[in-house]
């Protein structure tokens, strides 16, 4: 018979502990351990276990078949569609649009499939009247409003064509057994192993959408994530309309891969050509302004980065980066100083990429550096040429990954030049490319730079 007991367990790594303290001995944190009461299973030593049947290396694979949603930039982040069995876990900034953009998936494959989005959050004539703003009212879509894992399986058992279910959110969502409140951690973790074991017995992709804390992490146990098969972060900056979704974990496709939307009034639109969303339209020179030759998992991807040195009359000078790693840039102005001899100590910097993009790649350090020295220096820099190179401590340029799709996207957007590490075999290309060894190289090209 199954005894209760009274654990208390720390709201963010999940810790258990037999007593209350201020502290917890997992993560440090202080004042978030809560009193939860757990159903305890009996002993199953009685009990003899079936055997495993062992298999080598040698057989044959099974490649997973993938549903399409309709939607080319989610199925890209997903790995080419949705794998039937499948659970994704979809995290997000309030507001952002993860119901949006998910209510538009199951629009979308509710033609072909049977859907159902189940919502714990909000009323089904809520969810009716964000369809009906977004012009998709009419498709066969199953609603539901509840926050009751047994109740939800219980009718989702029921339908035999079911082939996406999408649960709004999983913070929201309770198992019977269990007295704790709905959003801890004891919780979360019971709810999306009901959840998951629901989705692999039945062969149906289950879709949950998570909340994120204010670091922007997935709020819960850790262990939400790795229960799952796909992590997807969907970001955005509020003040500009793009929406990013990117793959963090994908056990059935490559991680690192982002599909990026356009939040309008009637939803979200797919971008297609994402390079030119984030450029610039001026067509003249400017003053501290470059064009980096990125790469999103397996899309390139070019931004505006652009870059401000100006006099500073603080004892402290200051160091703003948006779109970029603050370190990464202490970095970059740390090898000018010490290896080339340009002076930022007196001066406010600030670097910025443009569109609200966030970058992430070593390979900008190259871009970050040309806009640096162009606003050191006061020189104009080219419009019809990019940058991409990783900058070590000694100054020395290095070689980045797959350099040709990068020129091959700057080819197809018409840039002429492109400044990059140098190799032993460069890509053939028909933009002219400047090889550089040594950032004093690129100091010297923009100082006489007329």
């Amino acid at each position: 018979m199954a005894k209760l007991a009274t654990k208390y367990v720390c709201q963010e790594c999940g810790t258990w502990h037999g007593k209350w303290s201020g502290k917890c001995d997992g993560c440090g944190v202080w004042n978030k351990l809560v009193e939860e009461v757990v159903e305890t299973k009996p002993s199953k030593a009685d009990h003899p276990s079936r055997s495993l049947e062992l298999v080598s290396l040698e057989s044959a694979i099974s490649i997973p078949h993938r549903t399409k949603s309709g939607i080319e930039e989610f199925d890209r982040v997903c790995g080419g569609g949705i794998v039937p069995g499948s659970v994704i876990l979809v995290g997000g900034d309030p507001g952002i649009g993860k119901s949006t953009l998910l209510l538009q998936v199951a629009s979308k494959l509710s033609k072909e499939n049977a859907c159902a989005y189940i919502s714990g959050e909000e009323g089904i004539d809520q969810i009716r009247l964000r369809a009906k703003r977004m012009g998709c009212e009419k498709s066969p879509v199953m609603l539901a409003a509840s926050s009751s894992v047994s109740e939800i399986l219980h009718s989702l058992s029921s339908q035999d064509k079911l082939k996406l279910v999408i649960i709004d959110s999983i913070q929201t969502m309770s198992v019977d057994s269990l007295e704790s409140a709905p959003g801890t951690v004891s919780q979360v973790r019971a709810s999306a192993h009901e959840l998951i074991q629901f989705a692999k017995s039945r062969n149906i992709s289950v879709v949950l959408v998570g909340h994120v804390t204010k670091d922007g992490t997935l709020a819960g146990p850790k262990v939400l994530e790795h229960m799952v098969d796909t992590v997807l972060h969907f970001e955005g900056e509020k003040h500009y309309p793009y929406r990013i979704l990117r793959a963090v974990k994908n056990r059935f496709g490559p991680t690192d891969e982002i599909g990026i939307f356009n939040m309008n009034e009637t939803g979200l639109e797919e971008v297609k050509n994402p390079s030119s969303l984030f450029l610039s339209e001026h067509d003249d020179a400017q003053i501290g302004m470059v064009i980096f030759a990125g790469l999103e998992g397996t899309r390139p991807l070019l931004a505006e980065i652009q870059a401000l040195v100006a006099p500073s009359y603080l004892p402290s000078p200051r160091r703003t980066a948006v779109g970029l790693e603050s370190t990464r840039l202490s970095m970059i102005l740390a090898v000018l100083e010490a290896r080339v001899g340009l002076s930022f100590g007196n001066k406010d910097v600030y670097v910025n990429v443009a569109g609200g993009l966030k970058v992430a790649e070593t390979a900008s350090d190259l871009a970050v550096a040309a806009a640096l020295i162009s606003s050191h220096f006061k020189k104009e820099m080219p419009r019809h040429a990019v940058y991409c190179g990783e900058i070590g401590l000694g100054g020395e340029i290095r070689r980045v990954q797959q350099l040709s799709i990068r020129l091959k996207e700057a080819e197809k957007l018409g840039f002429q030049s492109a400044y990059v590490a140098k190799e032993k075999k460069l890509p053939q290309s028909s933009v002219a490319l400047t090889p550089l060894t040594h950032i004093r190289e690129l100091v010297d090209m923009i100082r006489g730079h007329a």
